[in-house]
């Protein structure tokens, strides 16, 4: 089929579109927990749904290969703007009735730095999936979370969630500066670059990946302009929201303060850190974010990480916050991708009294403190992840690394530790490491198979909200909707 983009531009957001973000956004947890059927059912409500970018390029290709079931996958790549693109991935991934459980997924391409198409089809085209399905069926605006952390699908993930109109890019785990940029470039069909941060030596020149649309284009196809997303930065300091503030003026639509209760990847604590007896980061005055520095910026801002009740939701609107945005609450609710067994397994321990959620220290490749709910049967278990293989095949928290040569290495601190050391590694900075990227697929359903035949274990992150869980639970019942919290929350 021949595509057009005019389905784009029937509903324009962004900068200069007259878009107001609402006063509730919903948290976007991956790897597919914040998934579109989630979002949609939050932006149906009125209120801004949000996907997680993480790993969809993943997630796309391993529903294909269960079958897609209801066909909505392929429902989606229909419209998709690069037909050729969509048959390929077709070619490659789907099986119609789904794979044998006994063989493992075929893996889609990892990223690197160097120009790799199929990687970057694979990951424009879900990105575009993912928006397009949340967006079908009503006018309400969608937005897509992104980590910082993970820089090298950006500028495909970037580019497909806009093709399919994405009305909000939120970027948290780092300093996303050079995301204005990029979304201007995209919108216009133009090549865009970004920076990646290189371990090691410095070179003389920065390091940049590229992405030109016009590689993807088909004959006779037209480039009318894309709209442009809001782009909302994650803060956890007021040093860092000045610092955005003064090197992308224009380029900013408000912020999403976070505190670390917040699940997922927290900023580390500032200044020396100390711990708990249990091994916990401690965090303390420094870290709690001055707002009277934010309200002077004068941008709209949005309070998350403990904010999933009625009371904080007031104590927001008391504060000058623009609003609130809320994960833990979506995260456990029945349209949340996150498998049922474990929703049930953390809302049965809300209610009993009983939650625990951990802040590892050490867990994330990338260094960043990361919550973890305790959950039987899964890699919070100590005993389990030491027994689980190490391996690293999906490589999303990869770090480029420069050779002694000069040249471009990649290594991750979950991987084997021979192999890590190899690299240049010290072999301390792979004690307690996870490998995310599995644990995260295995979360909703989607575990790869270990060497040895069995399935990846879940690794369940969640927030400290999760002990008042229960107020969205009716009579004790472990089931809720996304509409039971937009209720409760807002009255």
């Amino acid at each position: 089929m021949e595509y057009s983009f005019g389905h784009l531009l029937q509903q324009e957001y962004g900068a200069g579109m007259k878009f107001e973000i609402p006063f509730l956004i919903q948290g976007g947890m991956g790897a597919g927990v914040s998934n579109w059927r989630l979002s949609q059912a939050v932006s149906r409500l009125g209120h801004l749904g949000v996907v997680a970018g993480t790993a969809l390029d993943q997630l796309l290709s391993r529903r294909l290969q269960e079958g897609d079931t209801d066909g909505s996958i392929r429902r989606a790549l229909e419209h998709f703007p690069f037909p050729k693109v969509a048959q390929r991935i077709l070619d490659l991934y789907f099986i119609p009735g789904g794979r044998d459980p006994s063989t493992p997924p075929k893996p889609g391409r990892m990223h690197t730095v160097e120009h790799n198409i199929p990687a970057q089809e694979l990951c424009m085209a879900a990105n575009f999936v993912e928006i397009f399905l949340a967006r079908e069926g009503h006018s309400g605006p969608v937005g897509i979370n992104f980590l910082e952390k993970i820089q090298m699908p950006h500028l495909p993930s970037l580019y497909g969630a806009m093709l399919a109109g994405v009305a909000v890019i939120i970027v948290g785990a780092g300093i996303p500066l050079e995301f204005p940029a990029a979304i201007d470039a995209l919108a216009n069909h133009q090549p865009a670059t970004y920076t990646v941060h290189i371990s090691g030596p410095r070179a003389a020149e920065p390091v940049t990946m590229t992405l030109d649309p016009a590689h993807f284009f088909e004959a006779g196809q037209t480039r009318p302009p894309l709209p442009k997303p809001a782009f909302l930065p994650i803060i956890s300091s007021a040093t860092l929201a000045t610092m955005l503030v003064r090197r992308v003026p224009d380029g900013l639509a408000g912020f999403v303060v976070e505190d670390p209760v917040a699940g997922g990847h927290n900023a580390p604590p500032r200044g020396q850190t100390q711990f708990t007896a249990d091994g916990q980061p401690i965090y303390g005055p420094r870290d709690v974010v001055n707002l009277d520095i934010i309200r002077k910026i004068g941008l709209p801002f949005w309070l998350a990480g403990g904010y999933g009740s009625p009371e904080k939701v007031k104590e927001a609107r008391d504060l000058g916050a623009a609003g609130v945005q809320v994960g833990t609450a979506f995260a456990l609710c029945q349209e949340s991708g996150l498998a049922p067994a474990f929703r049930h397994a953390l809302i049965s321990k809300a209610l009993a009294g009983t939650a625990r959620v951990f802040t590892d220290a050490k867990a994330s490749p990338t260094g960043f403190p990361f919550k973890v709910g305790d959950i039987e049967g899964t890699l919070s278990d100590d005993a389990l992840y030491r027994q689980r293989q190490r391996i690293c095949n999906l490589g999303f928290l990869r770090e480029a690394y420069r050779r002694p040569d000069g040249t471009i290495g990649y290594r991750c601190a979950a991987e084997p530790e021979a192999a890590w050391v190899a690299k240049g590694g010290g072999p301390a900075a792979t004690t307690g490491r996870k490998c995310l990227c599995n644990a995260l697929v295995a979360n909703i359903g989607l575990p790869g198979l270990q060497p040895d035949g069995s399935p990846e274990l879940a690794l369940v992150t969640i927030g400290d909200d999760l002990a008042g869980v229960g107020r969205f639970c009716t009579n004790g019942h472990l089931d809720y909707t996304a509409a039971d919290v937009v209720r409760i929350l807002l009255g």
